[in-house]
């Protein structure tokens, strides 16, 4: 089974050009497809619904998008009804496989002053899959601070760790004559998270790397699927400055609970994937 995270930054690539059939074609052969930076509304790619534009590109599949952010823009009456337009700001997971249900996580956030702050959020689904119910998460952490991600981290994690107690999008489904979704324990937290390895952040997802015995696997740990692999060095990265390539970092992630950490197969970063300033990254179990 094959995983893949993208921030697609508006569907524009390093080009500077709009093109979701160029980023449609690189995620070719995944699974389950985690997309981060999804708008409507957004004059950067034309006011393009990318919701529908995705949806769309991959026919076959069940999708789920949540909107983090959702503000008007404006208004016109058009045949005597009024039209408006609004931009939103989201992540969006693309599956082969049925969506049992699924829901939007907003992450804590503090206003700024002279810097963007967004709304940013977590979409959750519940996914039927061949190895059974897993959840996946597509994940857009804060860019401009580090306090505001560890803060995100924290509320983030408390929701995967404690999923099954709080219950996820719905309990007690009988009483609306619907069937009952799993509550699987198993999941994967993919997206761009903004930080670096071995940051405060990133030490805050993981935990800290203990001198003697590195990082011991534990239950309210999420394990970084590409450092199981021994897939970092310090030369990766998955974003790229448009404006000049040799400044890179290495900013996006899947985290596993540690129950699909033994079926953890492999890990890679696609960098010949020009759809976007970010590069998709693959994991796959079996």
């Amino acid at each position: 089974m094959k995983f893949v995270s993208y921030n697609i930054q508006f569907g524009i690539g390093l080009d500077g050009k709009y093109d979701p059939e160029c980023i449609a074609a690189s995620l070719s052969g995944a699974d389950v497809i985690a997309l981060q930076e999804i708008t409507r509304g957004f004059y950067r790619n034309g006011h393009a619904d990318l919701p529908s534009v995705f949806a769309d590109l991959f026919p076959d599949s069940y999708v789920t998008y949540g909107p983090a952010c959702d503000v008007h823009l404006d208004t016109e009456t058009i045949d005597g009804r009024r039209r408006e337009r609004r931009f939103q700001f989201g992540n969006m997971i693309i599956s082969r496989w049925p969506i049992l249900s699924s829901r939007m996580l907003l992450l804590p956030r503090s206003r700024t002053i002279d810097k963007l702050n967004l709304q940013r959020g977590a979409t959750e689904a519940v996914i039927e899959t061949p190895l059974g119910p897993m959840r996946v998460y597509s994940v857009h952490l804060d860019h401009v601070s580090a306090d505001e991600r560890i803060a995100q981290i924290r509320y983030l994690k408390e929701r995967a760790i404690n999923f099954a107690l709080e219950g996820g999008a719905l309990t007690g489904a009988g009483d609306f004559g619907l069937p009952q979704p799993p509550l699987p324990s198993e999941f994967l937290i993919m997206g761009d998270y903004n930080m670096e390895p071995e940051s405060p952040e990133y030490c805050e997802m993981a935990g800290r790397n203990d001198g003697f015995y590195g990082r011991v696997a534990r239950a309210t740990q999420p394990i970084d699927a590409l450092a199981r692999l021994d897939a970092h060095s310090p030369d990766a990265y998955t974003w790229m400055d448009p404006e000049n390539h040799a400044r890179r970092k290495h900013l996006d992630y899947c985290f596993l609970s540690c129950g699909l950490a033994p079926r953890l197969k492999g890990g890679w970063i696609d960098t010949t994937a020009k759809g976007s300033d970010h590069f998709p990254l693959w994991i796959e179990l079996g």
